[in-house]
């Protein structure tokens, strides 16, 4: 006899129960929280042993995991982290260390400069032993030739295609420059890049920089090592709200309230940098970040009740007693 058992053709011998497709699916009778459905209706567990199979019959075997499934895709890979660290200000390499182990991250970006025949220790030596992914960017590029220059030059360095773009417009505010940065990205996609810009909270530059061939869009929630959260929650909304690639939140947080409020709002995923390096206890602010991510992503799905200018009751107040 033939079915689909979670996706999938299987076959079992004539007469078989419920119970049978559990076991096959690697789910016995006595394994808990587990739940069956045939042809998308439940069947009570009491019923396992009883109900036997039909060919053709579409049999779905759940069971409960820790955390759900956090999987989230960037650049045709699935990724479990949420949060992605930058590896630049830390005050030495185990401080680095332990507050990337903390983060749990899977992505680190990196910058590329002039090598230092002083310099002790490497990063990479650190990415390696986590067994991190390496993300070069483009950091401290006014324009797009050079952002194009730096992510060949790290292409070449790194021995990846995928390139955090920055394209900064000025030192003050460290705002992205949106023409030399809409235009590095089409030459870079168009070499065969996996293109992750950094842009400001504009939602037609986001659909523009998407339209452009890059797997996701970072917009910023306030100025580079600003801490000041996230400044325009409406505009981060909307650009998570219309994009059909990731949406990582880039630059601006300061503390994990702000990864939580960056997950509601829609957003994939948040990087974190200064908000890391820069506190008073950067593993323990990593750690908290990373948890943050979790409750804000949680809480995206949950749903959050409507905002009301006026109160409403939880209890209703039916049945209330006369007590006067």
């Amino acid at each position: 006899m033939r079915i689909e058992l979670n996706g999938e053709p299987q076959e079992l011998p004539p007469g078989a129960t419920v119970a049978d497709a559990a076991r096959e699916a690697g789910a016995g009778e006595g394994c808990r929280g587990v739940a069956i459905a045939i042809d998308g209706e439940v069947v009570p567990r009491s019923e396992w042993g009883s109900t036997a199979l039909v060919e053709g019959q579409q049999v779905e075997v759940l069971a409960a995991i820790q955390g759900g499934a956090e999987t989230w895709e960037l650049g045709g890979r699935e990724w479990g982290s949420r949060l992605i660290a930058g590896t630049g200000g830390f005050r030495s390499l185990e401080q680095m260390e332990a507050a990337l182990s903390a983060a749990g991250t899977e992505i680190v970006t990196v910058a590329l400069r002039r090598v230092d025949p002083a310099a002790g220790g490497s990063v990479l030596d650190v990415i390696d032993r986590l067994g991190l992914f390496v993300l070069p960017n483009t950091a401290g590029c006014y324009t797009a030739r050079d952002a194009v220059r730096t992510a060949k030059l790290a292409r070449e360095a790194f021995a990846t295609e995928w390139i955090k773009l920055e394209v900064i417009g000025d030192d003050r505010t460290l705002f992205p420059d949106a023409v030399e940065l809409l235009t590095a990205a089409e030459q870079l996609v168009a070499d065969g890049f996996t293109v992750l810009p950094y842009t400001n909270d504009d939602p037609i530059l986001a659909r523009r920089l998407e339209e452009a061939g890059c797997a996701a869009v970072m917009p910023l929630g306030s100025p580079i090592g600003s801490g000041a959260g996230i400044r325009n929650p409406y505009n981060i909304a909307i650009i998570a709200e219309r994009a059909e690639v990731p949406i990582v939140l880039d630059a601006g947080i300061g503390t994990a309230s702000d990864v939580a409020l960056a997950m509601e709002l829609g957003c994939d995923a948040v990087l974190a940098a200064s908000a890391i390096f820069g506190a008073e206890d950067p593993p323990a602010m990593a750690r908290a970040l990373r948890l943050a991510a979790e409750a804000g992503t949680a809480a995206a799905r949950a749903g959050r009740i409507p905002r009301r200018l006026h109160a409403e009751a939880s209890t209703a107040y039916e049945g209330t007693p006369e007590l006067s």
